[in-house]
């Protein structure tokens, strides 16, 4: 059961609508602890006065800014709590814009807006219906954990979504990136080229569908963890390096022309009984297409296929779970 984040009410004009914050996104990094190689011994970080043995206490730090090359400006925690924010319970909306005009560069972290009783959900849905039918977002600002938020709070599906944004003066200017200077010098594309990167584009457009994209190296090494924990030893198979592209024509002409039959083979796999039937050229071609392709390549498809146990296989493997995963499909289609 998800726990709240921060509790109070979103005001607007005179009308306060009392809510609570819920994490819309869960971190699933693995974390691990740091041990010394050939001991086995736990390596644990300790707070040292420089220059000494000696242990500070958490309540005996001080902060100190650097305001030139090793110079500070120490500032004590009771100095800090002169200036804080202070506690508020309130999410502020001082203006609504139009989604569509926030860059996504400003966006930072995602809450979910819940009614924290029965009595806010009507003005909560007032609030949250009017929002989607004007399309409008509100620019709010509230204090979470001591610090000022500049948010954005916008309607999703029926409900209302919190989006912290950073502050102007926190999103880098491009100009201060000189290797975009690199563009100017590069003179204009030619027409055929920016058509064939369009058709590449057209071939690899599908619907967004978040659960397609998973996070293969975190299986991966949960897959190493798994192993290591029953005695088992991981054979991973070494990735080929890929080719520095060349000719920028002949790279998008075979990308097209790859992404092309990569579609014809899925669709021939989910297709019809009569496409399950083809020629036996045609299973050929097939087959000679997964042997091309790269692990990555074959490992997507075995996600989008749903093969169990991919993590654990090697490229040979991939390709003959692959062919058997799209036989089985074309079977039941027909």
């Amino acid at each position: 059961m998800p726990r709240s984040l921060w509790t109070g009410s979103i005001s607007f004009g005179l009308v306060t609508v009392p809510v609570k914050l819920f994490s819309a996104t869960e971190d699933k990094d693995i974390r691990f602890h740091q041990f010394e190689r050939g001991t086995g011994e736990r390596v644990r970080i300790r707070r040292v006065a420089e220059g000494t043995d000696r242990e500070v206490e958490f309540g005996d730090i001080d902060k100190g800014y650097e305001v030139t090359k090793g110079q500070y400006v120490i500032v004590t925690p009771e100095e800090l709590e002169s200036v804080d924010p202070g506690r508020s319970k309130t999410i502020d909306i001082e203006d609504f814009v139009g989604l569509e005009e926030i860059d996504p560069v400003y966006f930072q972290s995602t809450y979910v807006v819940a009614p924290a009783n029965e009595a806010a959900a009507r003005p909560y849905k007032v609030l949250q219906m009017a929002m989607e039918r004007s399309g409008r977002a509100a620019i709010a600002r509230f204090v979470m954990r001591s610090k000022q938020h500049l948010a954005v709070v916008r309607p999703v599906e029926g409900r209302l979504l919190l989006e912290t944004l950073y502050f102007s003066d926190e999103v880098r200017a491009v100009d201060d990136i000189r290797e975009l200077g690199y563009l100017d010098e590069a003179g204009e594309p030619r027409d055929r080229e920016i058509e064939m990167a369009e058709q590449l584009l057209d071939s690899l457009t599908t619907e967004w569908e978040p659960s397609r994209y998973e996070d293969t190296y975190r299986e991966r090494v949960l897959e190493l963890i798994e192993s290591k924990a029953e005695g088992r030893t991981l054979v991973t198979e070494e990735e080929e390096e890929s080719a520095p592209v060349i000719d920028l024509m002949a790279a998008l002409e075979a990308s097209v022309k790859r992404a092309k039959e990569g579609r014809a083979a899925a669709k021939g796999a989910g297709g019809s009984g009569g496409a399950a039937r083809s020629s036996g050229s045609d299973a050929g071609d097939a087959t000679d297409e997964l042997a091309e392709m790269s692990k990555d390549e074959l490992y997507e498809e075995a996600q989008r296929l749903d093969i169990p146990g991919r993590s654990k296989m090697g490229k040979d493997d991939l390709v003959e779970a692959i062919r058997s995963a799209s036989g089985k499909k074309g079977r039941r289609a027909s």
